[in-house]
């Protein structure tokens, strides 16, 4: 065997074959590489998570924020309701007990009216009854239940004189009149009232042709 021979092969136990210098070279800057490379790696893992930990708790301040804004407003919510609810029973109280006042101090004012009426009453069933003064109370009694019933703002409608008026007025009758034009309240056989700007009765009326 030629000396070429015995140098090209090589025992397993001599450890690896020579390599070239640039394989050599690339392989000592691989070895230097990459454990440079390991921790930026690490350091890169570890703020990627530290930016996800950093978002995470943003969002959830964010989420705690806004549940106690909508918890503010669902208490506003219920308090306005509640003060709604409140202002109208307050409201229908008020209106029922001015219609139970006011009806109370109406009565109280007819009850004058009766007292009077069953003292003419009484003066007209005596044996001795003095028509003038009969005449007197019942005029007196009549102002008192006429000042009654203006003090509650009900009106008489007593057109004597006026024109026909169909919304106040309810003819009964026309006739010819001399001194009055056609279409006026010649007579009235009955008073209409009216309350405040609401007909209670039409007044009964002639009417001249």
């Amino acid at each position: 065997m030629s000396n070429e021979q015995s140098a090209e092969k090589h025992d397993p136990a001599e450890g690896p074959t020579a390599q070239n210098p640039r394989e050599a070279e690339q392989a000592a800057q691989a070895d230097t590489e990459a454990p440079a490379s390991e921790p930026a790696e690490a350091e890169e893992a570890a703020a990627s998570e530290s930016d996800e930990q950093t978002e995470l708790e943003q969002l959830r301040q964010e989420l705690e924020a806004a549940q106690a804004r909508a918890n503010d407003y669902w208490d506003r919510l219920m308090r306005t309701e509640a003060e709604k609810e409140n202002i109208r029973k307050r409201a229908e109280r008020d209106a029922d007990s001015a219609r139970r006042y006011a009806l109370e101090k109406f009565a109280t004012e007819l009850l004058a009216v009766r007292d009077s009426l069953e003292l003419g009453e009484q003066a007209a069933g005596q044996d001795d009854a003095d028509v003038a003064k009969l005449r007197e109370g019942t005029e007196l009694t009549l102002k008192m239940l006429t000042q009654a019933m203006e003090k509650f703002s009900i009106e008489e409608i007593n057109p004597v004189g006026e024109k026909f008026n169909p919304e106040l007025h309810q003819a009964m009758s026309m006739q010819a009149a001399e001194g009055h034009e056609p279409n006026t309240v010649v007579s009235v056989m009955q008073k209409g009232y009216r309350l405040n700007d609401r007909l209670l009765r039409p007044a009964l009326v002639m009417v001249a042709k």
